[in-house]
This record gives C-alpha cells, sequence and structure tokens, in this order.
C-alpha cells in the first residue's frame, strides 16, 4: 500500500513539471532587474510585501508573510468582500459554504447552533481539524467557533489555506486555515429585510477611515421538521422530530485604527435559540410513551466577548488577544435517556470558556535571497462548568500553551525557491499534570515556470491537543477521558497555480496521515459519549479555476475527488466518512444598475457515520444560493437572496443525526449609505 502511494506520488510530480512545456502562452521568466536592485540593497529588515499586487492575489496567512498568491506553495482560496457582497452571503458562515474542499454542517437555518454544537468547517474531509482566525489570532472556543457573528459587511477579505499549518500557528490548524480579516473603519449605513418563516434582519453602522462601530440583529421564527431521529434505549425505541423557533442573533462591535501600525477591535456575540422535540414513531414502549409526546425542549443560548490589540511594521507584528464566553442550556426532560417519563424534570448546563494571550514575530533579510521569520506564541486557557442543576460538581480546568516557531526561506535560483519551518509547542499549569509538548517541522519547495505560472511541494506536520471539554467531559452526556492522546499527522501535497488572461488556475494533489484522531464514540452501557482515539487517511486531488469574462460575466467552478477514512472506534478496518466528490461554481453577472450570482455546492459519494455503527451511504446534498441586487444610485441597494433555490431537503451532517437544511426562503433587504 505504502509503495502505490509512493508511486503515485512520484508519478505525479512527474507529471506535473512536465506541464512545464505544455501552457501555449507561457512566457520566459521576465529578468525583474529592478526587484532585484531592491533585494540587493536591503539587509536590514524588510517590509512584508515584495510586489505590488490586487487585493484578491494577496495571501497573508499561509506563510506569515504578505505574498503574491501564485507565489503560495499551498493550496489557497482568497474571497474579497466584494464577492461577499454580491453572493449575498449574511455572514462569514454563509460565504465559506460552498468553498471547494469545504463540507458546510449547520444545526439549523442562518447559522444556528445546539450550544456548543455548532457550525462546522470540514476541510478535506477532516472533521475539527480547523483553525479559524480574525485578523490572524484565533476566535475559538475549546476548538468550536462561531462563524455567523462576523456580518458580511465587516469582512475584507477571508483566506483559506488548506493543509496543515501547526508549524506556524500550533494546534488545531490541522487541515486547514480560515483567516477572516475584517475592515478597519466603517461607512455610515444603515439596512433592513424581512423574509418568510419569519425572517427578520436589521442593522446599522457608522465611522470613517480610522473608526467605526456597528450593530446588528437577525432572527428566524420558525421552522417545523428540522430533524429525525432514531431513538434506541431501554424502554422506548422510536424515533423523534424536532422543530425550530426563535433563532436571534445579535452582534455589535467597533474598530479603531489607532495608528498606520497599531488597530484595535472589540466585538460582542448572542444567539438564542429554542429546539423542540416530539415523538413521532413508536415502535416499542414500556413505559407508556404515545405519538406526539414531547420529548424535551431546550433553549441555547451562547455570548462572546472578543478584544484585539493588533500591531505591525516593516519588521515586527504582534497581537494581544482577550476572548470569553458562555454557553447555557435549558429546558425540560419530558423522557429521559432511558425512555421512562419524567414530568417536570428541568436540565439547565452553563460553562465557561476563556482564552487570551499573545503572538509576536520578528522578520528580516539576512541577505539578499533569504528571509527569516522567527516567532512567539503564549496562550492562557480556561474552562470552566458553572453551576446549574444538571452540574453535579462544577469545575474549571486550564493550561499554559507555549509555542516557539521559526521560518527559513531561501531563494536557490530566479526559478525555485525554498521553505523550512520548525515549531515547538508545549503546556504548563494542566491540571493532572496532563501537559503535552510537540515539536513539528514543514518544508516546501515553489518552482516558477513562469511570472504567471508555478509548481509547489509541500510536507508538513501538524498536531491537535485535547479539549478541556473531551478530556473531563462538558454535560451529563459525556463520560470523561481525562488519558487522551493529542492527535498528530503528516500533509502531502503537489500543486500547480497558473494567472493568465483573465484565468486563475489552481490544482493540488494531496495525502493526509492523522495518528490518534480524537472522536466521539457513543457508549451504549452508560448511553453517553466519550472521546477516544482512531486513525485518519485521505487522499485527494483538487481541481479549480476563476475567471474573469466579457460583458459582464465572471464565473467559478471547482471539483474535489478524495477518500477520506477513519478507523479505530469502533474494531473495524478502514471505513469511509464525509463524501468523495464535490462539484462547486458560480457565476456572477453585472451591467449598469444590476447585479446578479448564483452559487453552489454539490457534495456526493457521501456517508453516515454515527459514533457506534458501520458508516452507511446517504444521498447527495446540493446546496444553492441566488441573490440579485439593484442599485438605483450609489447610495442604496435593494437586494433579494433566495437560498435552497431547488427547494432540496438535504441533510448536510455527517454523523447520523438528520439535521436538514431549511426548504426554499428568501430575504428581500434595503441598505442606504449616508
Amino acid at each position: 500500500m505504502q509503495s502505490e502511494k509512493k508511486k503515485m506520488l512520484t508519478l505525479a510530480i512527474a507529471a506535473a513539471f512536465m506541464a512545464t512545456s505544455a501552457p501555449a502562452w507561457a512566457a520566459q521568466m521576465p529578468q525583474q532587474t529592478s526587484e532585484a536592485a531592491k533585494e540587493e540593497s536591503s539587509a536590514a529588515p524588510v517590509a512584508a510585501a515584495e510586489d505590488d499586487h490586487a487585493l484578491e492575489d494577496t495571501v497573508v496567512t499561509a506563510t506569515r508573510r504578505e505574498k503574491r498568491d501564485i507565489d503560495v506553495p499551498a493550496a489557497t482560496v482568497v474571497i474579497t468582500g466584494e464577492a461577499i457582497k454580491e453572493s449575498g452571503a449574511a455572514d462569514a458562515a454563509d460565504a465559506l459554504a460552498k468553498v471547494n474542499g469545504f463540507a458546510y454542517k449547520s444545526f439549523g437555518p442562518s447559522g444556528a447552533s445546539m450550544g456548543t454544537m455548532n457550525n462546522e468547517l470540514n476541510v478535506r474531509g477532516f472533521k475539527s481539524g480547523t483553525l479559524v482566525l480574525m485578523n490572524g489570532s484565533p476566535i475559538s472556543w475549546r476548538g468550536k467557533y462561531n462563524l455567523d457573528q462576523i456580518p458580511a459587511d465587516q469582512i475584507e477579505r477571508i483566506e483559506v489555506v488548506k493543509g496543515s499549518g501547526s508549524v506556524l500557528y500550533g494546534s488545531e490548524a490541522m487541515s486547514g486555515i480560515v483567516n477572516i480579516i475584517t475592515k478597519k473603519g466603517a461607512s455610515n449605513a444603515a439596512h433592513v429585510g424581512f423574509g418568510n418563516f419569519g425572517q427578520r434582519q436589521y442593522g446599522v453602522s457608522a465611522g470613517d477611515e480610522r473608526f467605526g462601530v456597528y450593530y446588528n440583529y437577525d432572527k428566524w421564527g420558525h421552522l417545523n421538521g428540522l430533524a429525525e431521529t432514531d431513538v434506541i434505549s431501554a424502554k422506548f425505541n422510536g424515533s423523534t422530530r424536532t422543530d425550530l423557533r426563535d433563532v436571534e442573533k445579535t452582534s455589535a462591535g467597533l474598530t479603531y485604527h489607532i495608528n498606520p501600525q497599531l488597530d484595535f477591535l472589540f466585538g460582542y456575540y448572542k444567539t438564542e435559540a429554542t429546539y423542540l422535540r416530539f415523538v413521532d414513531r413508536v415502535d416499542r414502549t414500556s413505559s407508556g410513551v404515545r405519538l406526539g409526546d414531547p420529548f424535551h425542549a431546550r433553549t441555547y443560548t451562547t455570548e462572546q466577548y472578543v478584544s484585539q490589540l493588533n500591531y505591525h511594521d516593516h519588521a515586527w507584528k504582534g497581537s494581544l488577544y482577550f476572548n470569553t464566553g458562555t454557553v447555557e442550556a435549558k429546558g425540560p426532560t419530558e423522557i429521559s435517556r432511558t425512555g421512562a417519563k419524567t414530568p417536570g424534570d428541568w436540565y439547565n448546563t452553563r460553562e465557561r470558556n476563556t482564552t487570551y494571550g499573545v503572538d509576536l514575530q520578528r522578520t528580516w533579510k539576512p541577505d539578499p535571497k533569504a528571509t527569516a521569520v522567527l516567532g512567539f506564541s503564549l496562550e492562557h486557557e480556561l474552562y470552566k462548568a458553572l453551576p446549574a442543576p444538571s452540574t453535579k460538581n462544577p469545575a474549571s480546568y486550564m493550561r499554559n500553551n507555549w509555542g516557539v516557531f521559526g521560518q527559513w526561506e531561501q531563494k536557490f535560483t530566479e526559478r525555485d525557491t525554498g521553505i523550512f519551518g520548525m515549531r515547538e509547542t508545549w503546556t504548563t499549569a494542566a491540571m493532572r499534570d496532563e501537559n503535552y509538548h510537540n515539536f513539528s517541522a514543514s518544508g516546501q519547495w515553489l518552482h516558477k515556470l513562469d511570472h504567471e505560472n508555478s509548481l509547489y511541494l509541500s510536507v508538513s506536520q501538524s498536531f491537535v491537543m485535547p479539549k478541556f471539554a473531551q478530556m473531563y467531559g462538558a454535560s451529563s452526556r459525556l463520560v470523561p477521558a481525562p488519558d487522551l492522546k493529542p492527535q498528530t499527522g503528516v500533509t502531502y501535497e503537489i500543486g500547480w497555480k497558473a494567472k493568465h488572461a483573465g484565468h486563475t488556475w489552481k490544482a493540488a494533489l494531496f495525502h493526509m496521515d492523522v495518528k490518534d484522531n480524537i472522536t466521539a464514540t457513543w457508549k451504549p452501557r452508560d448511553n453517553r459519549y466519550q472521546y477516544t482515539n482512531e486513525d485518519f487517511r485521505n487522499t485527494g486531488l483538487e481541481l479549480s479555476c476563476e475567471t474573469q469574462g466579457k460583458h459582464g460575466f465572471s464565473w467559478n467552478w471547482g471539483v474535489t475527488w478524495q477518500n477520506p477514512e477513519t478507523k479505530g472506534s469502533k474494531g473495524t478496518d478502514w471505513e469511509r466518512t464525509f463524501g468523495k466528490l464535490q462539484l462547486t461554481g458560480g457565476v456572477l453577472y453585472k451591467r449598469g444598475k444590476w447585479s446578479s450570482s448564483l452559487t453552489g455546492s454539490y457534495l456526493a459519494g457521501r456517508v453516515q457515520s454515527p459514533s457506534s455503527e458501520p458508516s452507511y451511504a446517504c444521498k447527495p446534498y446540493f446546496l444553492t444560493s441566488w441573490s440579485t441586487a439593484y442599485r438605483p444610485d450609489d447610495r442604496s441597494e435593494i437586494r433579494l437572496t433566495v437560498e435552497n433555490v431547488l427547494d432540496r431537503a438535504d441533510v448536510t451532517s455527517h454523523t447520523g443525526a438528520n439535521y436538514r437544511v431549511a426548504p426554499t426562503n428568501f430575504m428581500l433587504s434595503c441598505n442606504y449609505t449616508f
């Protein structure tokens, strides 16, 4: 098996380098004498940017330095704020839902979450391996994130880097990094909108190029038949239906561009949603359960505060951040986990998650053809189960996460550049002395065919530390697992990028090997979950193209073929997970005062992977969005956005739970800039 993989990778490398003669339009490497002269005179620290290029061609996240996308040896996607606006996306979650290589999951419309079970971005068939950053600083809480907390009109651009990023960013960056870069100021604007299913939204922003404040409110009124869940217990077998009521989201924030080097950001987010479960099928009961009986009701409330102070100059880059928030679940439980009727039983849990830290890096040029980056990070992590009726033993856990990293970039020839990185990560002050340490390394090679055409090769190690909630149990349904091992992995990737005549082409062949992947497993004897370690692997191919056409048209398409598999927790051989084939695409038309966008993501070859049963096939999903805008003048816009255009009852989850997307729904909104 290993020899076959090596042969496959060798053939792919050979085929990729044969492409040097394939493009008929490939030009010779230009002699950039001005750039060479610039390099020779800069033995001192240099600015991150080395070329003038458009915003959509710029990537900072992949190497911690500003580079042209085509000069980055990694699979990357850049989504500009303008593209997000034209797609009709309401927030960051909407903007990322249809990215090629992403499998999106949500527990309800409008990015609704069930407390700690929230929306997820699964990159390259790997669950919970994506590090989410805002302006380069982490915003996740115990590995989870609320992407719907970031309004679309506050986003300058989103950078997506697929593959391992642990060497530069530490734990969690196993399959990809999403860096959401926000605007530094704000316009004076107001918007209001309404739609079916009780949808409402309104918001206001004010500011200038240095200062900005905003407030947004969104509501989804109701949705019946959100999910269908089988129930197997000692006293009741059957199924339940879940209905959704009153999803309300509030977000507010301010930004202050203190000076050209220093920025401050503060954000507040709150969401509340109620889920009602009813019995809709009875196969067997010994406790008198009847059709239509309430099973339980839960109201989930999440509040989060995000603060950042970011500094950058020609040599130094640093950030201070403080994130804290609470999650609460409460409501009556009419039928227990054993299937017994429990009228009057009340469920209530609360928890607080806090992280604060510093990230500092220094960039300089030891000689004209070499660039070095050296950095340091420290994060204090705190998880606290707050007193509540369903929390028997409230407890708190903390640890300090330390990291030292370095990266050396060497330009060997005009065409060939190597990038080599290392990172040492360790923890201190953990409970029971459950501390971890990890050393990771990476190597990348970039070969320029010409100024607009490049090949790259990348090998990178990665790791993820266990979360407190996984180790010690975040609810009554979780069995503690204090002896969890960190998960470690290696990603191999070869890719090609080209830009010519309004076309941007990208291709990547990758293979992932992950050992001790942390996964939730159902324990039938306890009727609860417990996190265990298993193995993961995936081999895949990604192709994409973006085209700036004529007569107001532009379009994009993407194809991903992969074979993600897991092994270990169920005592079986390798089993497929997620999906094998993904097709994504979109078309945008702009002419005069009108613009219209249609986007879609199709995932086929899917399987559901219950935690205690073998995987089984399920039908493809096809997510679609259509957004059309009319701008009577420079200050106003009227926009109609339709989600699930084909009115499909698709299930986006992959763990056996059948949470469906909402039926066809629309939002008609008006925006006015003062």
